[in-house]
């Protein structure tokens, strides 16, 4: 669309939402925006994927039940091209993205709206607030709400309102997307921080408000978070490829990890075979100290304060090091090999479906 077809956009927000196999999740995500008390018009567009759960039904169902809800086809599957078919629907000049794996708090919209117009900027982003119904996805949800678990990006933690690098979801002014050409189809994951940087480089401003918060659902089984973080890993890699120093220092802290951890390996197996002795067995034992403390710091998170139940911090000695490890693997991967089609598999809802 032109920039003189988006200035005649009528004033209103379209919440955009791309949906595969979120049976469990979509109607209280969609609860959650229809309840967003606004003062001018709204729409929701679900960018529907070959689900294989019945959540085309449901959301053809809700459809029918309430005529803001809109319904495109999205039969890639893949989250940016869903994105781009709902954005191009949709009928107003603020675009609010939601996931169907998550819930706006009340006001979200109208707070966000607010927070545009107050410091003028083209996108604004808040607080992903993860939380759980079962002890794993508790112990996902607390480490997804740690710096420890993701590395400290202001939208998990919260802090000081202001300019970010990237948005949550994000709240855009629909003639700067057109400006900038809506989302990269070509990127599978990380593509809300690759569009926030074309932003950024057209000199417009993205911005952190933390008084803005969904509320964000993990993944529910041990399989299907280590194929999302694989995935994620593996795109991360990827955009380093293609954009080298300007992704932060802390996106590079998990594949040092498997880096550590392929060494370990490589020099016990050498020890054991009596290849290393003498001085050489000992400076080569010093590989051990940085595993030694991460094992400890593990321990640590999984007993702090906080931590929940016993099977909840059991679980934590888990997932921390799966969440590291499956991202560290993924990245070592892309920025070696490039990302290629590398999708979210856990997203498919089959546990035997391999990983790409």
């Amino acid at each position: 669309m032109h920039d003189k077809e988006s200035a005649a956009l009528p004033s209103g927000v379209s919440f955009v939402m791309p949906v595969l196999n979120e049976h469990a999740y979509l109607e209280h995500a969609v609860a959650s925006v229809l309840a967003q008390q606004l003062d001018g018009p709204s729409e929701l567009v679900l960018a529907l994927g070959p689900s294989t759960d019945g959540t085309t039904e449901l959301a053809r169902g809700l459809a029918a039940g309430d005529d803001r809800i809109r319904l495109v086809d999205n039969p890639a599957a893949h989250i940016p091209v869903g994105l781009n078919a709902a954005i191009r629907a949709s009928r107003y000049s603020t675009i609010i993205r939601v996931d169907a794996h998550s819930e706006l708090a009340p006001g979200y919209a109208a707070r966000a709206l607010q927070t545009l117009e107050r410091t003028g900027a083209a996108n604004v982003g808040g607080v992903m607030r993860a939380d759980g119904r079962t002890p794993f996805q508790r112990a996902v949800a607390r480490l997804y709400n740690s710096p420890v678990g993701l590395g400290g990006g202001a939208y998990h933690g919260g802090g000081q309102e202001g300019e970010a690098e990237s948005a949550y979801l994000g709240v855009m002014r629909r003639e700067v997307l057109d400006e900038v050409g809506l989302f990269d189809e070509s990127i599978r994951r990380g593509e809300d921080w690759e569009l926030n940087l074309r932003i950024r480089q057209a000199g417009h401003l993205v911005w952190f408000d933390p008084k803005l918060s969904v509320t964000y659902w993990p993944r529910e089984s041990w399989w299907r978070l280590a194929r999302q973080f694989r995935a994620t890993g593996a795109w991360r890699g990827e955009l380093v490829r293609r954009f080298g120093r300007r992704n932060s220092l802390r996106y590079f802290a998990p594949p040092v990890l498997v880096l550590l951890f392929a060494a370990a390996l490589v020099i016990a197996a050498l020890q054991a075979a009596g290849l290393l002795r003498g001085l050489a067995a000992l400076l080569s034992s010093l590989i051990y100290v940085p595993i030694a403390a991460y094992a400890v710091l593990v321990l640590a998170v999984a007993l702090a304060p906080g931590g929940g139940r016993i099977r909840q911090r059991l679980w934590t000695l888990l997932v921390l090091p799966t969440m590291h490890l499956s991202w560290g693997i993924g990245f070592v991967a892309g920025v070696m090999r490039g990302a290629g089609d590398t999708v979210d598999a856990s997203r498919l809802g089959d546990r035997n479906t391999p990983l790409p």
